[in-house]
């Protein structure tokens, strides 16, 4: 299970995006940084638990996702694209996922599992980010990537809005994400680990 694997697909639909942010005189690096403003956003809106918020939170979560794609297809297409820019949009990844499960978990009161959720997902990118340091290339596969995240925190939000109230073990649609992300997000970490650590040795 993993959407990274169509990001092929989706970068052919990029084009006109890509040249209406280029129309807007915008840089690749312009594009990250609105794309994290959008997390940010996320995440507040996700604290206010309400389902108005929910839905205006999987809005947002989809267009974080969107723009994530169109920097780097911006950056090709301004033949700009760097090392520097690479960088900057993979800390912004970072704390876009961050921001927006700290959200997701602070509006259901889940810290515990917030926390858990977090540090899944985190380790699931550095390890990503650690193999293509040495020299295995970018590491997208596991059985949840950052695509795949953000689908699940879009669709969840949304159906968080309309099923509201504990669904199983007192938790609610949130909650069991959360805790899907703390198992599997590790999981995923894991995976990559393993199958990184296989090629080198």
């Amino acid at each position: 299970m993993t959407l990274d694997r169509l990001r092929p697909v989706a970068t052919r639909a990029l084009g006109p995006f890509v040249s209406a942010a280029d129309a807007l005189g915008l840089t690749p690096n312009g594009v990250s940084v609105i794309a994290f403003g959008v997390a940010v956003a996320a995440g507040g809106v996700f604290y206010l638990a309400t389902p108005l918020a929910y839905v205006v939170g999987a809005v947002c979560v989809f267009l974080n996702g969107w723009l994530d794609l169109v920097d780097g297809a911006l950056a090709r297409e301004q033949g700009v694209a760097s090392d520097a820019g690479d960088f900057l949009d993979h800390v912004l990844d970072r704390y876009a996922d961050i921001v927006i499960i700290a959200g997701l978990a602070a509006g259901v009161g889940r810290y515990g599992l917030g926390f858990a959720a977090v540090t899944g997902v985190v380790m699931t990118s550095y390890l990503g980010t650690q193999i293509q340091a040495v020299g295995l290339g970018r590491a997208y596969g596991g059985l949840v990537g950052r695509a795949d995240r953000l689908a699940l925190m879009g669709l969840t939000a949304v159906v968080a809005a309309v099923v509201s109230g504990p669904l199983v073990s007192g938790l609610t649609v949130v909650g069991l994400l959360l805790a899907f992300f703390a198992v599997v997000g590790h999981l995923t970490a894991l995976q990559r680990f393993w199958g990184a650590w296989s090629d080198l040795t």
